[in-house]
């Protein structure tokens, strides 16, 4: 059989475990009918090759492991071919929702169409209420209750004001409360013109995994060294429909000297919710800024949430970082809408 010979003896298997992180195709045998085997393909992520074998993730159903003696044949192939497709129409009330889903908060509990969020103190997003429609009480009542849930847990409390979308009466009665904090923007655009851009090259480079591993964390500038922190933020990160973590690291030695670890060059992390894919966490470090890598995360990110079915992505960037305003300029994002926290007086 020619599965039983080593992966190197197989002339049509030109993959090893250096690609893990890329987009495969692999044909193995999936099982033996009357004496004779059975083969299969599969086109997908590589996300695992170890000694335990191989599991490659398709664009749907779950994920395919098997034994790395039943690899019969593989290859890198491009990333998918994604589709123009228009905007999905939805309102920025919509947006929003779907952007909670994509960064759960580890602790959630309603107050009418309101949504109480607190994870530790890790981001604001994951600890403020989202004030979207009713929330069942006169508006004093809701603040109030609001301030009492996050005082419980020690955090201070913040109210997430969508513009459009947040309650007129809400905006008025925090506008005299106090003043606006990190006012952001939202911005959109089309999957498929953002999943070609950049350098081949770079792209290259990109690794995609289900988790953030140590080396993607070391690149994260939100994480702390507080226990309770670092465990709401894991949950945080890996929460969604469909979570991707992007990765360069260093193959130009750019890193430290003697260190047996490969520096990390860029991250990024993507998470698949239907037609939408929100990207967030695109960090390049110093060293390694102006050679496109954070284009390229983006790119892979971007095909790989196509994949799926997505076909519009969405980012939120502050309206003070002109950096990044510009570069997903370049990328053909549009702003839809802003939001702000406001932060209560406590009682």
């Amino acid at each position: 059989m020619v599965v039983d010979g080593p992966v190197q003896d197989r002339p049509e298997v030109r993959i090893d475990r250096s690609d893990v992180g890329r987009r495969v195709s692999v044909r193995r045998v999936a099982e033996f009918a009357d004496g004779r085997p059975v083969f299969r393909d599969v086109i997908g992520v590589l996300t695992s090759w170890d000694d335990r074998g191989l599991t490659v993730e398709p664009r749907s159903g779950g994920p395919v492991s098997f034994d790395e003696r039943l690899l019969v044949a593989g290859k890198v192939v491009p990333l998918f071919p994604a589709r123009r497709a228009p905007l999905p129409g939805v309102s920025p009330v919509e947006l929003q929702r779907i952007a909670a889903r994509g960064w759960p908060a580890v602790e959630q509990e309603p107050l009418g169409e309101w949504t109480l969020r607190a994870s530790a103190g890790f981001t604001r997003r994951a600890n403020s209420v989202q004030a979207l429609g009713d929330p069942g009480v006169p508006l004093p009542e809701a603040l109030a209750a609001v301030r009492r849930w996050y005082a419980a847990r020690g955090l201070p409390a913040w109210v997430e004001v969508v513009t459009p979308g947040a309650p007129e009466d809400l905006r008025a009665e925090l506008d005299r409360l106090g003043a606006a904090y990190a006012p952001t923007l939202v911005r959109v655009a089309e999957l498929a013109p953002l999943s070609r851009t950049g350098d081949k090259a770079a792209r290259d480079r990109v690794r995609l995994a289900r988790t953030a591993g140590p080396d993607w964390t070391s690149l994260y500038r939100r994480v702390t060294g507080e226990p309770a922190v670092e465990e709401a933020a894991r949950a945080v990160l890996h929460g969604g429909p469909s979570v991707w973590f992007a990765t360069v690291h260093d193959t130009w030695g750019c890193g430290t000297e003697g260190d047996d670890t490969p520096p990390v060059l860029a991250i990024g992390r993507c998470v698949i919710d239907g037609p939408w894919a929100c990207f967030g966490a695109v960090e390049v470090a110093p060293w390694a800024r102006r050679r496109g890598l954070a284009t390229a995360v983006m790119a892979v990110l971007a095909a790989r949430a196509a994949e799926e079915g997505a076909t519009a992505g969405y980012l939120q960037v502050e309206a003070e970082n002109d950096g990044a305003i510009a570069l997903y300029d370049g990328m053909g994002f549009e702003t839809s809408h802003t939001y702000h926290y406001a932060r209560l007086p406590e009682a």
